[in-house]
C-alpha cells in the first residue's frame, strides 16, 4: 500500500488555475497534491546577445523553492551569491522541456522567461513546475498575439512531466516526499502531447533497475502524461 493510499498508477489531484499573476503575461499556479508552483510567464523584447540578428528568439526559466516551502526554513539562494546546483539542474530541464514546443523563430528576436517558485514542495516539484510553465507560456503567446506582436502561436504541441518509481518493489507514479525519498528508483518523464520524449532521469537509489522496470515506469508515466495534457487543455479552454 502506497503510503498516500493511493493505486500504482493514480495521480495526485491537479489543478493549473491560470492568470493568477496580475502584471505577468502569462501565469499558472500548479498543484499536485501538496505540491504548489506559481509560474509567471514574462516578455523582454530582447533576445539574448548571442541570438541578435539571427531573427530567432528564447524560451529561458527560472526555479526558486520559498523558504517555507520545506518542513525546515532554507536558505535564500540570492543570500550565497549563486543558485544551487540542484536548482540550476531543475531550471535548465524546465527551459529545454518548454522549447522541445516552441517555434523559437515565430517569436521574432524577444526573449521570453518563466519564473517558477515553489510555494510548497511535497514531492514532484520540478515535474508540477514543467506542466504549470506549459499553461503560463501558453498565456503568454496568447497575449502577444491579441496585441499582434506575433501573427501565429509558437507552441507546437503541448509538453508536461511525471515522476515515477519504484517503490517497496511495484511500480508507481507521481511520487510525494513519503514515497520518493524511500523509493528504490526514481525517475522523471518529459513528454509532448504526441507522446514523444523530451527527456527522460532515472537513478537507482538502491539495486539497478532494468529494462523491463524501466518500460513499465514509462507506460505509467505516459497514462499520466495523457491526463496531465487534458488538464492542460482544460485550464486554457
Amino acid at each position: 500500500m502506497r503510503p498516500s493510499k493511493r493505486a500504482p498508477d493514480e495521480m495526485r489531484p491537479v489543478t493549473l488555475e491560470r492568470g493568477v499573476v496580475r502584471y505577468a503575461e502569462g501565469s499558472c499556479m500548479v498543484t499536485f497534491g501538496e505540491t504548489k508552483v506559481l509560474c509567471a510567464a514574462s516578455l523582454e523584447e530582447r533576445g539574448p546577445g548571442w541570438l541578435r540578428g539571427t531573427g530567432k528568439g528564447w524560451v529561458t526559466a527560472e526555479y526558486a523553492m520559498l523558504p517555507r516551502a520545506t518542513h525546515e526554513r532554507t536558505r535564500r539562494e540570492v543570500t550565497s551569491g549563486k543558485p544551487s546546483g540542484r536548482t540550476q539542474e531543475i531550471q535548465r530541464l524546465i527551459g529545454r522541456s518548454l522549447r522541445a514546443v516552441v517555434d523559437l523563430h515565430a517569436i521574432g528576436e524577444r526573449q521570453i522567461v518563466v519564473d517558477c517558485d515553489v510555494i510548497q514542495a511535497d514531492g514532484g516539484t520540478r515535474t508540477a513546475a514543467i506542466t504549470g510553465a506549459w499553461v503560463a507560456l501558453h498565456e503568454c503567446f496568447a497575449w502577444m498575439m491579441k496585441r499582434s506582436i506575433i501573427s501565429v502561436n509558437p507552441l507546437r504541441d503541448h509538453v508536461a512531466a511525471v515522476s515515477c518509481g519504484i517503490h517497496q518493489g511495484k511500480p508507481v507514479i507521481d511520487l510525494d516526499y513519503a514515497e520518493d525519498s524511500a523509493a528504490e528508483t526514481d525517475a522523471n518523464f518529459v513528454i509532448t502531447g504526441k507522446g514523444g520524449l523530451v527527456e527522460v532521469q532515472g537513478t537507482a537509489e538502491g539495486a539497478p533497475f532494468s529494462e523491463e522496470e524501466l518500460m513499465g515506469l514509462l507506460r505509467l508515466a505516459k497514462t499520466g502524461i495523457a491526463g496531465l495534457v487534458e488538464k492542460q487543455k482544460q485550464a486554457i479552454a
